[in-house]
């Protein structure tokens, strides 16, 4: 039976080196059936963790793809942006949803920002604040704690948090726009870590864990954003993609446990794509 193939577009960085943003994306997305289109915000040799890696800012091409994709009429089943590198990047992919998103178009926002509390390198406050409007003309964000804190310029919770406290944040999240939350690396005891899930269109709160790894990784953030984005258009809807997206990580994650040394820099989520599209593809 012909099923018209899906098409989304992922909006990121090309890190050429080191298994993250748009090296993830294209290859887990398309691996669960879906046309990905890539609209590239910048090319670095390796990703930033690399020392002496090369950098070439594509912000001047993202409005010129826009455009062109316009006068071909392209039609996105879902638009997922993860990292920005600018205040006037973050204004351009405003401007590329409010030209493409249709009423059965998905809008999936990763906020990167930061993570252990503190913003990364060259984010300010006033960037956050930025992020937060594009949050608003999302349909689903996936922020962690570090990300949720700055984007409602709020005290970061850190470890000493209960269920409670983060029912409030999603809560508060989803009045930025987005009806549907996310907030990831989210644990009650310490031996699991999960994902939290707010539905503010029905108020239903999830919470779903798996095995706590202690080894972390680069790029794992992209991994679980970029299966979440695939198993969602694919079909299988808010709270079950989150699940899977949690446990074809960690499943990333265990893969990578003897071979730290090599693969220092991220996991070897490519060993891990056949067990993905047997299971969901």
């Amino acid at each position: 039976m012909y099923m018209k193939q899906k098409r989304a577009v992922a909006i990121n960085d090309i890190s050429c080196m080191g298994k993250c943003s748009l090296t993830v994306a294209l290859p887990i997305i398309s691996a669960m059936g879906i046309e990905t289109a890539v609209l590239p915000t910048a090319v670095l040799s390796a990703h930033t963790a690399f020392e002496g890696f090369t950098f070439c800012d594509l912000t001047d091409e993202i409005d010129k793809t826009r455009e062109h994709w316009e006068k071909l009429k392209v039609h996105f089943d879902c638009i997922y942006s993860g990292y920005l590198g600018s205040l006037r990047q973050i204004s351009l992919v405003e401007k590329f949803i409010d030209s493409f998103k249709a009423e059965d178009t998905l809008v999936v926002v990763d906020p990167v920002l930061g993570d252990n509390g503190q913003l990364y390198k060259n984010f300010t406050d006033v960037f956050a604040a930025e992020m937060a409007k594009l949050c608003a003309k999302a349909d689903v964000i996936t922020p962690n704690l570090t990300e949720a804190a700055y984007l409602l310029k709020r005290e970061y919770l850190g470890d000493g948090y209960t269920e409670e406290d983060i029912k409030e944040l999603l809560a508060e999240l989803s009045k930025l726009g987005a009806k549907k939350v996310v907030l990831t690396g989210i644990s009650y005891d310490e031996n699991s870590l999960g994902v939290a899930m707010y539905d503010s269109l029905t108020g239903e709160y999830t919470y779903y864990k798996n095995e706590k790894i202690s080894s972390m990784s680069h790029g794992t953030g992209d991994v679980w954003a970029s299966t979440f984005v695939g198993s969602y258009v694919k079909g299988y809807g808010f709270e079950k993609s989150a699940e899977i997206a949690t446990d074809f990580t960690v499943e990333c994650l265990k893969a990578t446990l003897d071979d730290k040394e090599e693969h220092w820099y991220g996991v070897n989520f490519e060993q891990c794509l056949p067990s993905l599209i047997k299971k969901y593809a």
